[in-house]
């Protein structure tokens, strides 16, 4: 045999570097004829449960991650004087830099078998999912016709179910929440800034630059908590 035909052979049997153990001993027992299909079967469940745990350790560790950078959203939303509350359209503003930023995608899904079912859907990129769901009415308050009825009870299950999964807060309607909610959408280029620092020099320069920022509140704290995940990070 040739070397070419030695190093030809060796690079068929070889397997890829990044398979793991466990799916090339699944690999190796589904080509010996030997090995019967329920052990089979049985070797991809445990490759599917260990998969599932590692999925969902990753959105765990993306949460505890995601929760600090959340901001707090201003109360917009009027109803009729009865109570104000946090529109959609600023929640959804709110978060998507910062689901984005830890891996994460907001979906949702309606019914409206029985009622206006809303399921709010919380995706990470390891492939874990969490989601719950809300039940309502139509709603007709404020003389709204029917069609309109029906998205209000929609953009309420999403807000709903949106705050339940992510634990979401908000602030009357006031002047300094909603500067407070202003804040929070400006810290997200310093969160930026901060992920793309390559080491402790960039990042003490960001943190000489955050001393003469503005930022105040919640919208500060969050920026000097990512600065301190990142400075872990850099010193690894």
């Amino acid at each position: 045999m040739t070397n070419v035909a030695r190093v030809e052979q060796h690079q068929e049997l070889a397997a890829p570097a990044d398979v793991s153990p466990m799916f090339a001993m699944i690999e190796r027992a589904a080509r010996d004829p030997s090995v019967d299909i329920d052990k089979l079967e049985r070797l991809m469940q445990m490759k599917k449960d260990a998969d599932a745990l590692a999925a969902r350790a990753a959105f765990d560790a993306s949460m505890a991650d995601l929760q600090p950078e959340l901001p707090t959203i201003g109360e917009r939303g009027n109803a009729a004087g009865r109570y104000t509350y946090a529109l959609w359209e600023d929640i959804n503003a709110a978060i998507k830099p910062v689901l984005m930023r830890h891996g994460f995608a907001l979906t949702f899904r309606t019914d409206f078998t029985g009622g206006i079912s809303i399921t709010g859907v919380l995706s990470h990129r390891a492939g874990h999912r969490e989601e719950t769901t809300i039940t309502l009415p139509a709603d007709p308050s404020g003389n709204k016709n029917a069609v309109q009825a029906v998205a209000s009870s929609v953009s309420y299950g999403k807000r709903y179910t949106a705050g339940a999964l992510l634990n979401l807060t908000s602030h009357g309607e006031d002047d300094d929440a909603f500067m407070a909610a202003g804040e929070a959408d400006a810290a997200a280029d310093w969160y930026a800034a901060i992920d793309s620092a390559a080491d402790m020099a960039a990042l003490q320069g960001l943190a000489n630059e955050l001393k003469s920022a503005g930022l105040k509140g919640a919208a500060l704290r969050n920026v000097r908590a990512a600065w301190a995940k990142r400075s872990k990070e850099v010193a690894q």
